[in-house]
């Protein structure tokens, strides 16, 4: 059966002015539960981790500053969000689920977050709307406490760079990179991925599709990794008032399908979140992750 991590904290912490971003993380069950892609039975609310876990990939001093709403100003506009408890509440939550969702992937092949994806966040800091890494600290966690799990390999199909996920493993030979984004988008300074592939704006359908079926096959076959973390960005779309690419809703599915195909029929578990999607109409976006979950569906069940 598909897990799935969802809190209604998820779409509930912010001020007014950041409201519309954070209804998709509500609607998006809503819609899976109507059409009855899923029912309550895969939803499991997931619970923030033990200090350590988060301490694995960040450190100390920046850890103990954002909970005790230290961070100065210039950290503070960095993320985008003004803090509050509840703010941070919502992250060590999701960075939570996306833990529970590993442990639950490596015994059912897949798990995913509704959130989750917060590839800005760096060790030390927060960036672009991410304070504190999910897939990295789940990386870890499978790397601190799972033998079988030797070798991590993170897909990033979010249109920005991971540049905080880049950073964060830049020595790290266990856990590999790919970063699949736009070449003049946000973040203005790149790290470097283990493997990054920037694309120029208004890349389409066919174009996208063909680089990345060259791409991830051969990766699997040298990486060989263990474990798969997708980052299933739908910033990707021709609609997104951010992203510079021009992906129709069916050319993102399609992505969805090849990445999730490739990792069933090598056995690998694999741990979707959602990441960014910021097209005008709210509906492209709840469709488009809507599409991730009824593939999984269909894939793995």
């Amino acid at each position: 059966m598909l897990s799935i991590a969802w809190a209604p904290l998820y779409a509930h912490p912010l001020p007014t002015g950041h409201r519309f971003p954070m209804l998709k993380y509500e609607l998006l069950p809503e819609q899976l539960l109507r059409e009855g892609t899923i029912t309550e039975a895969n939803l499991f609310a997931p619970q923030p981790p033990a200090a350590i876990e988060i301490l694995r990939t960040h450190t100390p001093d920046y850890y103990r500053r954002l909970r005790l709403g230290q961070l100065t100003r210039q950290e503070e506009r960095a993320t985008g969000f003004p803090w509050s408890e509840q703010l941070i509440a919502r992250e060590v939550t999701i960075l939570g689920g996306t833990i529970e969702c590993a442990r639950r992937a490596l015994r059912h092949g897949v798990a995913a977050n509704v959130a989750g994806g917060t590839h800005h966040a760096f060790a030390d800091r927060g960036e672009g709307f991410c304070l504190l890494n999910d897939q990295a600290a789940a990386a870890n966690y499978l790397l601190a406490h799972e033998p079988s799990v030797q070798k991590v390999l993170i897909v990033d199909l979010d249109v920005h760079q991971g540049n905080g996920t880049a950073a964060i493993f830049q020595h790290e030979p266990r856990v590999f990179t790919f970063s699949m984004h736009g070449a003049r988008n946000y973040p203005h300074r790149k790290e470097q991925s283990d493997l990054d592939l920037p694309l120029a704006d208004q890349t389409n359908d066919a174009t996208y599709l063909k680089l990345l079926a060259d791409t991830l096959p051969r990766l699997l076959d040298e990486v060989r990794p263990d474990f798969v973390f997708y980052l299933a960005g739908v910033d990707v779309l021709a609609t997104d008032k951010l992203g510079h690419l021009a992906l129709t809703r069916q050319g993102c599915r399609q992505r969805d399908q090849l990445v999730l195909e490739l990792c069933h029929r090598h056995q690998l578990p694999v741990v979707v979140c959602m990441g960014g999607g910021y097209s005008e109409r709210l509906a492209d976006i709840v469709e488009a992750h809507a599409n991730t979950f009824r593939l999984l569906q269909e894939v793995y069940f």
